[in-house]
């Protein structure tokens, strides 16, 4: 009871405030008199100043401004008040402050009485011209606004066709309608009482809990299908060891009565006991006629390994980490990146690398989940090179754990970040390598796969790949990986249908290409998509098989083979092919992290190019020790 009337002006200050800005005004008299009548203190101060007293006065200098066509004092005031966040991030308010830069460039015109003062309108003009170039230039792109990027440099706007509509007389009150519409939403935004914002920061928080506790039920149920595999493997091993047992028993009691053991016979139980990957080898190199042979091979094969003891590294500060990658240096931000990074990549696998991997999970270092105007996600588009090139280093690294894709893929604001980084990138560099490697181990994901589908993707690969000679050896090769990725799904098929012989003819350029390393990935693609009836009538069209045999000749034996799949697949009838259908499948998302240099063409792991099953799963390719650009 004492907490509560220690904080009882105050809670009595929130309620009134909130029916103050609810408008419940006969409650609030009632509220307030009963206060009175009970002696119960009323905090005045509990929201801040009083509600409705800044604003408007704000509100109305910024109208009287607008009126008077006083830019100066409108601008100034305008970004005084108007949150930043809101006018750089809001296409609303970013629509309304283009018009409003032109009603102030013309307001001479409309509103002179006589001749407009010459220096003056030069000078309107001069400002608006100087946003065109700067802020505004951002809208340059969109067709609206488009015809007004030529108003600076017309004689006499009034009579020009294209700005008739802004001398029409209702022009400038529509526009006042909706400035004040706008003013009102944002001042309302900006004085919203304690008690709601408490109210929402709590639904909030107990938002991002459920996810955190989602994620945790995620990871322990994909610990718990390991245990249970393990369990399994455990008691297989023993019921086979309780065979082999009573198989010796038998044997045993057989000597008893004179009969005697083949080494033939101890060869097949010692077998039996060993695990797959001696077994082949234990049959063609162990003499088990030679006594003891057998014990010493059983006693070594069982025998423990000295484990390494790796300690687990110390624990690092997340919110201040992620406090210094938002408002920190450019410098800062490039080191603490590359330091994230390193502290993953170079740690050792096994329990030290998880127990680093979940404490970047678990403290939510990309900021995945949050809401919020700033994140450390969005350092993508970071005015810096540098920080751009680490951002995207650190998730292609999170990329090639699968931990780190079921992290990063919860839902696809990563993903759309990174396609959107993809496309704005125009050079080969090495943030778009690090982004479209991420993108291509998200494509072993069938949600993802599906997303990067329909957002066309596809149409972006075939073009870049239009010319290969002008790629970095990284971006050919996981462009056309997640390329056959994606075209192993039906939409991905029905995608490249839309542009068949544009992408039949990037494909078969590709087959002759220098890097051999493609070549998996370029036949599994064209053995894809021709399960399509049209697109095969295309290729036969444009000669595909004549092209295909002169591969032929010259490929290796593994490349024939692959090439005598796509003739056949060439020359089928059939309407659909189920064979390669990947739509179904359950995911096979494995760590694609190593700490060996094994060649990207070993790294395809799970492609299968058999006469019952050439191609059904996605792929990753491999070379890099974490699959990431060096």
């Amino acid at each position: 009871m004492g907490d509560v009337l220690a904080h009882e002006s105050e809670l009595l200050g929130l309620v009134k405030e909130y029916l103050d800005f609810a408008e419940f005004e006969d409650t609030l008299k009632a509220f307030s008199k009963e206060c009175k009548t009970k002696g119960k203190p009323l905090c005045e101060t509990a929201g801040g100043s009083p509600r409705d007293s800044r604003p408007l006065v704000v509100q109305k200098d910024l109208v009287a401004a607008f009126d008077g066509g006083d830019q100066k004092a409108f601008f100034r005031s305008w970004e005084e008040h108007v949150p930043r966040t809101l006018r750089d991030g809001d296409p609303l308010a970013q629509r309304l402050e283009f018009y409003l830069h032109i009603h102030f460039a013309i307001y001479l015109l409309k509103f002179s009485a006589g001749r407009p003062d010459k220096q003056e309108l030069d000078e309107r003009i001069s400002y608006f011209k100087t946003y065109l170039e700067t802020k505004g230039a951002a809208l340059s792109q969109t067709t609206e606004f488009l015809p007004f990027y030529a108003l600076p440099f017309v004689p006499n706007p009034m009579v020009h066709p294209s700005f008739k509509e802004l001398f029409q007389d209702s022009w400038t009150p529509d526009l006042k309608l909706k400035l004040e519409k706008f003013l009102a939403l944002v001042f309302k935004a900006n004085n919203t009482p304690k008690l709601l914002t408490i109210c929402k920061e709590n639904g909030q928080s107990n938002k991002e809990m459920l996810q955190q506790l989602h994620q945790r039920l995620v990871e322990a149920e994909r610990r718990s299908m390991t245990y249970l595999k393990r369990y399994n493997k455990i008691q297989a091993d023993y019921h086979n060891l309780i065979g082999v047992t009573a198989e010796l028993v038998d044997s045993l009691e057989a000597t008893v009565s004179g009969k005697m053991i083949t080494p033939e016979y101890l060869q097949s139980v010692c077998v039996r006991l060993f695990s797959n990957q001696m077994r082949q080898s234990l049959a063609h190199s162990v003499d088990f006629t030679r006594p003891g042979t057998a014990s010493t091979m059983l006693r070594a094969s069982l025998a423990p390994g000295k484990l390494k003891d790796v300690p687990l590294l110390p624990s690092l500060d997340y919110e201040k980490l992620k406090k210094d990658l938002i408002w920190g240096s450019d410098r800062l931000k490039a080191f603490l990146l590359q330091a994230l990074r390193w502290r993953l990549t170079t740690s050792h696998p096994g329990e030290q690398r998880e127990t680093v991997l979940q404490a970047y999970i678990s403290n939510d270092l990309l900021d995945c989940h949050s809401h919020s105007q700033r994140s450390v996600l969005q350092l993508l588009w970071s005015k810096s090179e540098v920080v751009r090139q680490y951002t995207a280093r650190l998730i292609n690294a999170l990329a090639s754990l699968a931990e780190g894709r079921l992290y990063l893929a919860q839902d696809t604001t990563v993903l759309r970040m990174l396609e959107g980084r993809l496309k704005d990138e125009d050079k080969d560099v090495v943030t778009r390598e690090n982004v479209l490697g991420a993108l291509q181990k998200f494509s072993l994901r069938r949600p993802l796969q599906t997303a990067m589908i329909r957002d066309g993707l596809i149409f972006w690969l075939i073009d870049i790949l239009k010319e290969p000679d002008c790629l970095s050896d990284y971006t050919l090769e996981y462009s056309v990986a997640l390329l056959m990725n994606l075209c192993l799904r039906s939409a991905g098929k029905n995608m490249c249908a839309k542009v068949a012989g544009l992408a039949l003819k990037v494909l078969s350029d590709l087959l002759g290409h220098e890097n051999h390393e493609i070549q998996p990935y370029v036949n599994g693609a064209l053995y894809s998509i021709l399960s399509l009836p049209s697109i095969r009538e295309e290729a036969r069209a444009m000669g595909m098989e004549d092209i295909l045999r002169c591969f032929v000749k010259e490929g290796s034996a593994e490349t024939v083979r692959q090439i005598e799949f796509i003739i056949k697949q060439l020359n089928s009838e059939e309407l659909l092919d189920g064979v390669l259908e990947s739509d179904d499948d359950e995911d096979e998302d494995d760590d694609i992290m190593t700490n060996t240099g094994k060649s990207r063409r070993k790294a395809l792991a799970g492609v299968q190019w058999s006469a019952d099953e050439p191609l059904r799963r996605p792929v990753t390719p491999g070379g890099h020790r974490t699959g990431c650009p060096a």
